[in-house]
């Protein structure tokens, strides 16, 4: 079994956590707590992908990952 590594993205909001994982286009869950939707968007790749494999779509490779702030005025 192959290892890849996605970044996710995880965003608190009033009614608990949302996650998604920018490389895979439609890849997002939620959860109550921060680690319940970490676990959620980890079983959200997996079957993203077993779907892509079953459709013969390749999985997208990701070559870097950045992050960083931006300040604006508003």
């Amino acid at each position: 079994m192959q290892k890849r590594l996605f970044s996710v993205v995880i965003e608190k909001d009033k009614d608990g956590y949302f996650a998604y994982c920018p490389n895979l286009q439609g890849c997002y869950t939620q959860g109550d707590t921060y680690e319940e939707a970490l676990e959620n968007i980890e079983d959200a790749i997996k079957l993203h992908i077993e779907d892509r494999l079953a459709e013969h779509i390749s999985i997208p490779k990701v070559d870097s990952v950045s992050v960083t702030a931006v300040e604006v005025a508003v």
